[in-house]
């Protein structure tokens, strides 16, 4: 139930990738950036500035999806998503193989204030999810939380790397404040 708008997406003249979610004459509209092709099998990795600020609401998702294949529940889907799903007091961080729904397929944990790299390797049959407190592409960063999955690990495909930010429940305390940025 979120609105996308390319106006909320943006990168600085240092190239750092700036999200938002804004008002609007609509209402509020969202953020998504995706790769026009798959990159499949590999290493991704997502240097994330800060994410202590963002409303209990709020949710910044690092993702792989394919909308031509699968089914409602799995589209060639990894997660990492950063939220506290509208409840302040939950975890804030949780890796997901799609179908979210199986408990096997998801591992939450609490990511601290500052810059944080999440990552993870997918191969054949397994992902490894990883966050490193700092900047991983410098190669210095400590591992803070890492899980692998080998159960329901989908084949790479069409799949695309994307990132959104946007409103959990279609509902943001933000509409009575300011806006949320990532």
């Amino acid at each position: 139930m979120n609105s996308f708008d390319p106006a909320n997406a943006w990168t600085d003249e240092h190239g750092a990738l700036h999200l938002r979610v804004a008002k609007n004459r609509e209402g509020w509209s969202c953020a998504e950036v995706r790769l026009t092709q798959s990159l499949g099998y590999g290493t991704y990795l997502f240097v994330v500035h800060d994410i202590s600020h963002l409303e209990p609401s709020a949710v910044l998702t690092l993702f792989t999806w394919d909308g031509m294949v699968g089914t409602d529940e799995n589209h060639q889907e990894l997660d990492i998503e950063l939220s506290r799903w509208g409840v302040p007091k939950n975890d804030n961080a949780q890796y997901v193989v799609q179908p979210y729904y199986i408990p096997t397929n998801i591992v939450r944990f609490n990511a601290p204030a500052g810059v944080l790299t999440h990552a993870f390797r997918w191969e054949p049959g397994q992902v490894t999810f990883t966050t490193y407190v700092g900047a991983q592409v410098a190669g210095r960063a400590r591992p803070l939380n890492q899980h692998v999955f080998t159960a329901h690990v989908p084949a790479a495909g069409g799949e695309l790397a994307r990132i959104n930010l946007y409103v959990s429940m279609g509902k943001s305390a933000a509409a009575t404040r300011k806006r949320d940025r990532c």
